[in-house]
């Protein structure tokens, strides 16, 4: 595996942009990069990021990958969903992949995104799976900083309440809050100039809809305990993590990897939680190998 690269993997705007109307009358916002007619990979994006920051724009059209990243209920263009589940998700993107012809497709899940794609492989939807500086379960995680302890433990205690202070945040504080937990290799990379515009489009667009109640319920989502059987998954699954990610899961995912049969980690040095962006070709291309046949 090689090092994290001096730069990022160049950002671009999406080739297509759209909304899909779901069963319930909702609408899903979706954004493509990358050949109409290509291999369907879904991205499940990280925290308040909205369908715009996709990965790999130098490499989706000579992999020949049609990379769909997907606004979650209450985010940039899709409608909100209150009280929304994991399950919940996975029925969505269900719809949305019949809506969009793109059959079973590989599925990647960033950070905050991870629970959603695992949820999407617990439910059958997924072809394969790659989960990238994943969110680990840390409801479940034997040992906690102060922080992130006591956050779990309000979520567990008073859902509605957590939800209500997660609800605070705007996108200027989310972008702050990234960059100061962030290594110096992540920081290299987010305050980039064409990333971090692209970036700060994103979350602007998370927040678009005047409040960050989508964001609010991703979180609650992501740190209560994962009502998933991920024992119950059997699509090939490949779990990312760069050495000096120090936000994303206490263990670099050695558990996470052990809950998923057939899982395999990968664990990239001198890199950090900005993986997506820096060894997106690794990562797709691992993934349309482990995917097999055409999506």
């Amino acid at each position: 595996m090689t090092a994290q690269p001096a730069h990022p993997a160049p950002v671009g705007n999406p080739a297509r942009t759209g909304t899909a109307r779901l069963p319930d009358g909702r609408l899903l916002g979706w954004a493509e990069w990358g050949p109409g007619d290509g291999r369907p990979v879904v991205l499940c994006p990280g925290a308040a990021t909205s369908r715009w920051l996709g990965c790999g724009a130098d490499v989706v059209d000579g992999l020949g990958v049609r990379l769909v990243s997907v606004d979650r209920p209450g985010l940039g263009a899709s409608t909100p969903a209150p009280g929304r589940t994991l399950a919940g998700f996975a029925a969505d993107l269900r719809a949305l992949c019949a809506a969009r012809g793109l059959g079973r497709p590989a599925v990647v899940g960033n950070s905050q995104g991870a629970p959603f794609a695992l949820a999407c492989a617990v439910a059958g939807v997924a072809r394969a799976l790659a989960l990238v500086s994943a969110a680990d379960e840390i409801a479940t995680a034997g040992s906690l900083d102060p922080g992130p302890r006591e956050l779990v433990a309000l979520t567990a205690r008073d859902p509605a309440a957590a939800e209500e202070f997660f609800a605070s945040f705007t996108a200027g504080a989310m972008r702050e809050m990234v960059l100061a937990a962030s290594p110096a290799c992540d920081r290299a990379v987010y305050e980039a100039p064409a990333f971090a515009a692209a970036y700060r489009r994103a979350l602007d667009e998370g927040f678009a809809q005047g409040a960050a109640s989508g964001y609010a319920r991703d979180t609650v989502l992501a740190m209560s305990r994962w009502p998933l059987d991920l024992g119950a998954i059997t699509v090939p699954t490949d779990i990312w993590y760069g050495t000096e990610d120090t936000t994303h899961s206490p263990d670099h995912g050695t558990r996470l990897t052990t809950r998923i049969p057939g899982a395999r980690r990968h664990l990239v040095p001198d890199a950090g939680g900005a993986l997506l962006w820096t060894h997106a070709a690794e990562v797709l291309t691992t993934l349309l190998a482990r995917a097999g046949g055409d999506t």
